[in-house]
């Protein structure tokens, strides 16, 4: 007997035209295809092929993308290996190949198919049904082995009176040299029935086999829907008494709901009352509103100490950045010599503009990175959220990011990163924060 799932190439085979490629962590979900009756692997990769040309091509890996530029026919035939892995492999893949199954209409007859579906959906009867479908196998395997075997009887029986017609032809013709040709032809007969005895032997032990195994079937399956009786059983009685429950629930609701419009009125004419004398007090005493707060008014008095606005420390650095409309600035070349210096200039500005873009989307700060431009001749890199400024030749990044800080109004909260002392004290002088780039470097790394 063969199926699809007994026709799929080896991995190595020559015909194979692809190479699977799955993504490196994900975890199987599934036992091993190839540790699965063959029935129920040739259903997984069936559903598997139907799927990849269904599929949009950015949901399929390089591998399923040349699978499904085969026929329909011979997907599952030339790459029942590759979707195998696939579905093991590719926890994307495997949901796609999952969620097809469940849109199939169920075959209660078809262990193999319910088998199969249950695996893929997770279910957790799908031991149990797995099961079942190794014995369905089993015994449709032994049925199998029964006719051959009763194919065997008839052809051996059909032999035997062959012979036993030819016997009694060379007993009724005359005796010329027969003695030799009737002992063979005896011993001809002799072992003809003793084939026939051991293949009739095998026969009767394989269906009392196929016999047994049937009556266990029969009996797991009546266990199997007692299970399945009780099962629905208890959920009914569950659904009726989330009913109940419900029910009471919107009951109490609907009290408690109105007693509270009730107090809700009180209070809000309590609340107008007060609304009104204050109103009143206000217009009586001709208090004026607004002005600065007194806290206000002694802060600005005051001078922020310097060493406030450096600092060594990444907690504080990301305290910094946390802050409401926070301009983050950074110094790209010295950050970045900084961090990966083994690195190729574009790697490196790659690498920490990307990096940028993960703390800009944490933060929500406006974040501008500046590089020297005099020595760049390709396109400047792109992130989300994130400014990517090249000086002009003969300009230093010290000297834009000196003109970004000035540009900010009084107030906002600026972070400058670099471990240029020059850079740094100028930030300071106008106002802004500033930290030294490997403290910088721990706060992404920690990120």
């Amino acid at each position: 007997m063969t199926s699809v799932g007994d026709e799929l190439p080896h991995p190595d085979a020559p015909s194979m035209a692809v190479e699977p490629d799955h993504p490196e962590g994900a975890v199987d979900a599934l036992p091993p295809l190839a540790d699965l009756p063959a029935a129920v692997r040739a259903r997984v990769v069936t559903w598997a092929a139907d799927v990849v040309g269904r599929a949009p091509t950015r949901d399929l890996s390089a591998s399923l993308q040349k699978v499904a530029r085969f026929a329909p026919a011979k997907r599952a035939l030339r790459a029942g290996a590759v979707l195998a892995d696939a579905v093991q492999h590719d926890e994307v893949f495997r949901a796609m190949v999952a969620e097809h199954a469940a849109r199939q209409p169920a075959d209660a007859t078809d262990p193999s198919t319910v088998a199969a579906r249950a695996l893929l959906l997770r279910a957790p009867d799908a031991p149990e049904l797995l099961t079942r479908a190794v014995a369905g196998q089993e015994h449709a395997d032994a049925r199998a082995r029964v006719g051959e075997l009763e194919h065997e009887v008839r052809v051996l029986t059909a032999r035997l009176t062959r012979a036993e017609r030819h016997l009694a032809a060379q007993a009724a013709a005359p005796p010329v040299e027969s003695g030799a040709e009737a002992e063979r032809l005896k011993k001809r007969l002799r072992e003809q029935g003793t084939r026939l005895r051991e293949v009739q032997d095998q026969l009767a032990e394989q269906r009392a086999q196929a016999q047994t195994r049937q009556q266990a079937l029969t009996e797991e399956l009546d266990r199997v829907r007692a299970q399945a009786q009780a099962w629905r059983e208890q959920a009914e009685a569950a659904a009726g008494r989330a009913d109940a429950a419900a029910e009471s629930v919107r009951k109490l609701r609907e009290t408690s709901d109105g007693r509270r419009a009730a107090d809700d009125r009180r209070l809000d004419l309590l609340l107008q009352v007060i609304e009104s004398a204050a109103s009143g007090l206000r217009r009586e005493w001709d208090l004026i509103g607004g002005g600065p707060a007194p806290a206000e008014v002694v802060a600005s008095g005051m001078a922020e100490p310097a060493t406030d606005r450096r600092t060594g420390d990444s907690v504080r650095v990301a305290a910094w950045v946390g802050l409401p409309g926070t301009h983050l600035i950074v110094d790209g070349y010295n950050v970045s010599k900084t961090g990966f210096a083994e690195l190729s200039l574009a790697d490196q500005r790659d690498r920490l503009v990307r990096q940028l873009s993960v703390l800009g989307a944490r933060t929500s700060a406006e974040v501008t990175v500046v590089f020297d431009g005099a020595a760049v001749t390709t396109t400047r890199p792109f992130a989300r959220g994130v400014r990517v400024l090249f000086s002009a030749p003969g300009i230093q990044a010290d000297d834009v990011i000196a003109d970004l800080v000035r540009a900010e109004p009084t107030g906002r909260p600026v972070v400058v990163i670099s471990s240029d002392r020059r850079v740094a004290d100028h930030a300071v002088r106008t106002g802004a924060r500033a930290a030294p780039s490997s403290v910088f470097l721990a706060l992404l790394g920690g990120g």
